[in-house]
């Protein structure tokens, strides 16, 4: 048998640059077992899959590791998909996950604007060995919702941050997000989860559903323009709207095929 696979960089419109995520169109759901073997064999950040309902999509995400509760760059890009390869006609696509509940994806011009809950962060004690494990470098701050969530006084501080990934791997959360404010945005950030196989994830629309509500909070203001300054690097326009917050980026298409699978 033979399903169809689908690759897009999210968060950028240039080849080569932003999330890399595989897309798999079903029509029925696999085995987990078989959807996590997909996930390793592409070694991507995260593969998602979708299945048509009655009037949207369920979708779910596995990293090389292990089925994740919320990914962005993943849904983006299947909405791509959707939109550019698969005919979807309207300009509203409505997922619905396990974890997460709905989240849907509007079709703006050259944009995707995704609809996900907010996650505010909140102060926590040090964890121990976390700033050694990021360099050294002490925090301005260090909070967590589902990820540990680390904030510094300047950009070049989050770009210099060179991650001991095998410390890291060690800690008691799905990622670390380090975050400060930006020289021509309004925040930059970068999200390291080597224990979910992903060292350094290049642009990370989960993570945002943390950085959103702090930045808007801390800088008074709904409306923030963001980089996630990993060697790929993405951009998001993003906006706290009560408890959800709205993300908008670009997505390309990188590569269409079929995976060959036994019969099952």
């Amino acid at each position: 048998m033979t399903i169809p696979i689908y690759q897009a960089d999210a968060f950028t419109d240039q080849l080569f640059g932003g999330n890399p995520a595989a897309i798999c169109p079903l029509t029925k759901w696999l085995p987990d077992e078989v959807m996590q073997k997909i996930a390793i064999e592409n070694n991507l950040a995260e593969t998602a899959f979708f299945v048509k309902t009655g009037n949207g999509y369920l979708l779910r995400w596995f990293t090389p590791e292990y089925e994740i509760d919320l990914c962005g760059h993943a849904t983006l890009a299947s909405a791509h998909i959707l939109f550019t390869e698969l005919g979807y006609a309207g300009d509203t696509i409505h997922f619905e996950t396990i974890k997460a509940g709905e989240l849907t994806v509007k079709k703006d011009g050259d944009k995707y604007i995704m609809d996900f809950p907010s996650r505010p962060p909140i102060p926590i004690e040090k964890p121990n060995g976390l700033i050694e494990a990021l360099g050294g470098v002490q925090p301005a701050a260090i909070l967590r919702s589902r990820d540990f969530f680390v904030v510094y006084d300047s950009e070049i501080e989050i770009s210099d941050i060179t991650p001991d990934f095998f410390a890291l791997s060690k800690m008691d959360t799905v990622g670390v997000i380090v975050t400060a404010p930006g020289r021509d945005v309004d925040f930059v950030s970068r999200f390291f989860a080597p224990g979910a196989g992903i060292p350094e994830d290049p642009v990370t629309g989960s993570a945002h559903c943390n950085l959103i509500p702090y930045w808007a909070k801390r800088l008074g203001k709904n409306k923030l323009h963001a980089y996630q300054i990993s060697a790929r690097k993405g951009e998001l326009w993003c906006e706290l709207k009560d408890d959800r917050v709205l993300m908008s980026g670009k997505a390309v298409t990188y590569l269409k095929g079929e995976i060959y699978l036994p019969a099952l």
